[in-house]
């Protein structure tokens, strides 16, 4: 590869073991909703430590299935946190809920669980943390707000597999957390989820969900043996994952601690790189809890640049360098200004970390010399928009 060439923010880490098990599926001639799906459920499910795992064919039927199945209705609110992608609130206005959005935490933009607490009124039905950049939002402490109040939780799990939480695998924590097999993520099936709980009855409500309300699985009528009858019990959804993208699944979750342990020697590396410029501020590591590594965000102190965010955001494009921001919270977008009211302010740490947030690439696939030249751009940029005053 060339100095000169672009460096993309993400790439997915896709081997001959990926192109061979989709290739088997496609010799097989079952490319829907059939074997290879059923058995992700039970190898992912077994990887995360969860009883049930329905794949699905994003993290956003996850989300939506799940606050279905726990019960959350037109007119309930639920709880989540501004910083987060659409997905985590727009599947609650799915259900006719009331997104209730709630500032994060500084160090580490996970949810700030005493702003979940002074969110809660009696019409509050679930919350919803958001595993940011792949560290585990603060569990024990929300489990703790919410179980006695009788409150659901709903973890967005979409960066973080995989990692522990004070020795516990993220999929044991909440009612039902929903992992995502999307392009950019730590594992991925093309485009996929996947949603897992302790709960027979709400593993049950979701696989039905899933496929039309189906009381069966639909995929069986048409092998030896299945059956054409079926009956709609309830007005459901298509949110089933088809045998290529679990293929595909499989094969990545042989590689995944692979996977994840490269991220972790980048993310090293950009640690040693950045720790003491006092022009960038990191975020701060949880000891309790390890890291999936999905995002690697660094935040610019503004007062010591001549650029702001999407000033460095270019001088690091200028640079061949692909990068993007995570996220632009929720409550700043039209549709929640306009229709719940928000103002930037509102939720004011999300707000000032929005403005400042770089997102790094940090991915397995990526090459030591693709590392050095992100880290050479980071520190150059810093050097060359540095105010003379702040030397």
């Amino acid at each position: 590869m060339s100095s000169n060439d672009f460096i993309p923010f993400a790439v997915p880490d896709l081997t001959s073991a990926e192109i061979d098990a989709v290739v088997e599926v496609l010799k097989l001639k079952w490319i829907t909703t059939g074997p290879r799906a059923k058995e992700l459920e039970a190898r992912f499910g077994g990887a995360v430590g969860s009883r049930h795992c329905v794949v699905l064919n994003s993290c956003t039927a996850a989300l939506h299935l799940a606050l279905e199945a726990v019960g959350v209705k037109a007119g309930d609110e639920v709880i989540v946190p501004t910083m987060t992608f659409a997905a985590s609130a727009e599947v609650v206005r799915y259900l006719g809920a009331i997104p209730v959005l709630v500032d994060v935490h500084a160090s580490d933009h996970n949810v700030d669980v005493a702003a979940v607490e002074r969110a809660i009124t009696p019409r509050t039905r679930a919350v919803v943390p958001v595993h940011f950049a792949g560290v585990p939002a603060d569990m024990d402490e929300l489990l703790a707000v919410a179980r006695p109040r009788g409150i659901m939780v709903i973890a967005d799990a979409a960066h973080a597999f995989p990692c522990q939480y004070r020795e516990r695998n993220v999929g044991t924590l909440a009612d039902v957390t929903c992992f995502s097999f999307y392009a950019t993520k730590t594992i991925t099936t093309g485009e996929g989820g996947a949603a897992v709980t302790s709960r027979a009855d709400w593993a049950d409500r979701m696989r039905i969900m899933s496929l039309h309300g189906i009381s069966r699985d639909a995929w069986k009528r048409y092998m030896e043996g299945g059956n054409w009858y079926y009956e709609i019990v309830a007005p459901g959804y298509k949110y089933n994952l088809g045998d290529m993208a679990a293929a595909l699944g499989l094969a990545q979750l042989e590689r995944a601690e692979t996977m994840r342990k490269r991220r972790e020697e980048i993310a090293r590396r950009y640690d040693e790189s950045f720790r003491g410029i006092d022009a960038l501020e990191l975020l701060v590591p949880r000891p309790d809890r390890t890291n999936a590594h999905h995002l690697y965000v660094i935040k610019i102190v503004g007062r010591l640049l001549h650029v702001d965010r999407n000033g460095f955001i270019e001088a690091l494009r200028s640079r061949g360098i692909g990068v993007s921001v995570h996220f632009i919270p929720l409550h700043v977008h039209p549709y929640y200004r306009e229709t719940f009211r928000y103002r930037p302010e509102s939720l004011p740490v999300a707000y000032d970390a929005y403005l400042r947030s770089i997102s790094l690439p940090i991915y397995s696939a990526m090459t030591d010399e693709q590392v050095e030249r992100v880290i050479d751009a980071v520190i150059d940029a810093v050097q060359t928009h540095r105010k003379m005053d702040a030397a």
